[in-house]
C-alpha cells in the first residue's frame, strides 16, 4: 500500500524550475535504486537472512549539488573516487559528511557552513529568487534498500524545503514547504491501520527522518515499518570520520588530551599514547604497517612525555636510535596517520557514534580526501592492502579520493568510481 497521491499532492508547493531550486521531487521521477527491493515484504518483525545486519550507505545521490547533476555514485566497502582536479571528488565527500551530520541531529547550518558553494554554478533563481541543491543516499540493511532525498534552499535563506524517504517502492515520509513565512515544513508519513497517513509540522532546519523516532508511536505495522527504515538510515549515516592528515600539525609535540584522533590527525602523538597501552594486538599491526611503509628499520612506534605537559611521537629503530616524527617526510606521516585510522575504531576517532546501537551492528565509515596524496607507489599499495583487509571484515568502510586509480583498478574488493569535469 502506498501513500495516496491526493494527500501528498496537497503537501507539495508549485513545482519550481528544476534548474533553480530543484525542491520538488516531481521534477525527477522516483525510480528505484539499482537493487532496490520490489518484491513481497517479509512478515513484520522477520528479517531476511540474505540482508546485511549492519546498515551501510551504498549510494550517494547528487541530483544537483556543486558541480554534480543527476549523479548516482555507488559505494562498496572500499571505494575510490577517481578523477582530475575539478571533477567533484571532494564535493562528493562533503555531501556525504553533511548527510551524516544531519543524520546525527545537526542543524542545517552546521552541516552546510557555506551553502552557496553547494548550489550548482549555472542554476537560475526562480520567481522568488530562490536557489538550492538536492542530495540523498541509499542505505542497505535489515530493512532492504532505503532511499533518502533532501532538497535544500540555500538562497535567500537556508532551509529544508523537501524530503522523501522511500523503501520497497513505498513512500514512508514526505515533506514540503507550504508557507515560506513559517519555519516548518508539512510532513506526511505512512501509518497504515485506520489512518493511512499521519500529517504534522516538522522544523525546516533538521532532517525529518532523524526526528521520526520522536514522532511515530510504532503501534501499527505501518508505523513500525517507518521507524525501522528511518532508524536504518540514521545508523547508516552516523559514525562517519572525515580524515585528511596534515603532516605540518603532526611533527610538533601536542598537549595531552582525551586521546581521540582529530580529522587532521594533528594530535596523533596523544592518541598513540593511549592506543599503545589499550590494545597490544592492534598496536602490533600498526607497527607492522609502519615498517612496510616507512624508510629504515622500525621496531616500534612510541609516544613519550615532552616538556610543558606535552607528548611527542617517535619511531624506535631497534638499535637504541629513536627518530622523532619531525624528521619524517610528508608521505610517511600521512601513511602512518591513515594506517592508524584504519586500525582503530569509533572509541578512538572523533565520530558521532550512535551509543544506543550495539557496536556489533555499527559500521564506521572513513572519508579520506586525497587518500594517495604524497604517497609513493609502495606506500599506496601497502595502504590499499591494509584497507582491503580491514574493510572485508565489515566493521569499517573507506571512501577515498584519488587523482588516478589505475594502480588500484582490478584489485579485489575495491570499487572505483570515475568522475570527470563534464
Amino acid at each position: 500500500m502506498t501513500l495516496p497521491s491526493p494527500a501528498l499532492g496537497r503537501l507539495r508547493p508549485p513545482t519550481p524550475d528544476p534548474r533553480s531550486l530543484g525542491a520538488s521531487f516531481d521534477a525527477a521521477p522516483d525510480t528505484p535504486s539499482p537493487g532496490a527491493a520490489t518484491g513481497t515484504r517479509l512478515p513484520d518483525g522477520a528479517q531476511d537472512p540474505a540482508r546485511p545486519d549492519r546498515p551501510r550507505v551504498t549510494e550517494l545521490l547528487l541530483s544537483a549539488f556543486a558541480g554534480h547533476r543527476g549523479a548516482v555514485l555507488p559505494f562498496g566497502p572500499l571505494t575510490l573516487l577517481a578523477g582530475p582536479s575539478g571533477s567533484g571528488k571532494s564535493s562528493a565527500l562533503r555531501a556525504y559528511e553533511a548527510l551524516a551530520r544531519l543524520g546525527g541531529g545537526a542543524h542545517l547550518g552546521e552541516a552546510f557552513p557555506d551553502p552557496g558553494a553547494c548550489v550548482p554554478e549555472r542554476s537560475r533563481p526562480d520567481a522568488q529568487r530562490r536557489r538550492g541543491f538536492r542530495i540523498g543516499c541509499t542505505a542497505d540493511g535489515p530493512e532492504g534498500p532505503v532511499r533518502l532525498e533532501v532538497a535544500v534552499q540555500a538562497e535567500p535563506g537556508l532551509r529544508i524545503v523537501g524530503e522523501r524517504l522511500t523503501a520497497g517502492g513505498r513512500v514512508l515520509l514526505e515533506t514540503a514547504l507550504r508557507d515560506p513565512a513559517r519555519r516548518v515544513v508539512q510532513a506526511a508519513w505512512h501509518t497504515a491501520g485506520a489512518t493511512p497517513v499521519t500529517r504534522g509540522p516538522l522544523p525546516d532546519d533538521l532532517l525529518g527522518t532523524a526526528l521520526l523516532p520522536l514522532r511515530v508511536a510504532g503501534r501499527t505495522p505501518g508505523q513500525r515499518r517507518v521507524l525501522a527504515a528511518a532508524e536504518q538510515m540514521v545508523v547508516a549515516l552516523r559514525s562517519v570520520f572525515a580524515c585528511d592528515p596534515r603532516p605540518g600539525r603532526m611533527r610538533a609535540p601536542v598537549p595531552r588530551g582525551g586521546g581521540r584522533l582529530q580529522g587532521s590527525c594533528g594530535n596523533l602523538a596523544d592518541v598513540l599514547l593511549r592506543t599503545r597501552t589499550e590494545c597490544g594486538r592492534r598496536h602490533a599491526l600498526l607497527v607492522a604497517a609502519v615498517r612496510a611503509g616507512c624508510a629504515g628499520p622500525v621496531a616500534d612506534l612510541l609516544a613519550e612525555p615532552a616538556p610543558g605537559g606535552q607528548v611527542r611521537a617517535l619511531l624506535d629503530r631497534g638499535t637504541g636510535v629513536r627518530t622523532d616524527l619531525v624528521r619524517l617526510g610528508d608521505g610517511e606521516l600521512r601513511y602512518v596517520a591513515l594506517a592508524l585510522v584504519l586500525l582503530t575504531g569509533p572509541g578512538v576517532l572523533e565520530v558521532d557514534a550512535p551509543g544506543e546501537v550495539p557496536a556489533a551492528l555499527q559500521t564506521l565509515t572513513v572519508l579520506a580526501d586525497g587518500l594517495d596524496r604524497g604517497l609513493d607507489p609502495g606506500q599506496r599499495t601497502e595502504l590499499l592492502r591494509l584497507a582491503s583487509r580491514m574493510c572485508e571484515r565489515g566493521h569499517i568502510r573507506l571512501t577515498g579520493t584519488v587523482s588516478d586509480a589505475s594502480w588500484a583498478t582490478g584489485t579485489d574488493g575495491v570499487t572505483v568510481v570515475h568522475l570527470d569535469r563534464d
